[in-house]
């Protein structure tokens, strides 16, 4: 009997839990095709149906990746300075699946530095979420709530000091556990908004 189409996206959904499941489990450098057909309980053969060589598992992990964090649920609590510190904390690992997240991230820079498309890709969704910062940024100007200045630099400090913060907070959560880095955020933009003229 042939296979139906709903079928391949059953075993497409199935492919992509395992991915996911390998990548939090044992970081990307753990990516390969014999530890996802593992998770599968599958064979590697089967598996070069949908991946046919290991670049292509990293091209679609971190496909899958960028997925999965643009469908979270985002904080919405309010405008202006509110909605930037809205969004710095959807970037930061407060919780267990967050912090999964951005594990995978950040062990996924090797394989996105060592591959100059994987990196050209890297370095337009980080400037999509500048842009997207910017946006807020303006606003919190316009409001009076933020200093005025290039919104552009200040959304790139921004990310800049966040990214920065979900590193060091992957790297040693003891000392940085979720109240320490809301706190750290909130003096951050509290400084920003204080330089106000």
């Amino acid at each position: 009997m042939p296979r139906t189409k709903g079928d391949h996206e059953a075993r497409r959904r199935e492919v992509s839990a395992a991915v996911w499941q390998v990548m939090a489990t044992r970081g990307f450098a753990g990516l390969t095709l014999r530890a996802v057909a593992a998770e599968l309980g599958a064979t590697t053969g089967l598996l070069t149906h949908y991946f046919p060589t290991k670049r292509a598992l990293v091209a679609y992990a971190l496909d899958l990746l960028e997925e999965r964090t643009l469908a979270r649920p985002r904080r919405t609590t309010g405008a202006g300075l509110a909605s930037v510190r809205d969004a710095l904390l959807d970037i930061l690992p407060l919780t267990p699946e967050a912090t999964d997240s951005n594990r995978i991230w950040v062990s996924s820079w090797d394989a996105s530095l060592s591959d100059p498309e994987l990196s050209a890709d890297y370095a337009r969704k980080y400037a999509q979420s500048r842009d997207r910062l910017r946006e807020r940024v303006i606003a919190a100007q316009e409001l009076g709530e933020l200093p005025p200045g290039d919104p552009a630099e200040i959304a790139s400090a921004a990310q800049a000091f966040v990214l920065g913060l979900v590193v060091q907070s992957l790297f040693d959560p003891a000392a940085y556990p979720p109240e320490r880095q809301v706190q750290l955020l909130d003096d951050h933009l509290a400084r920003l908004a204080s330089a106000r003229g």
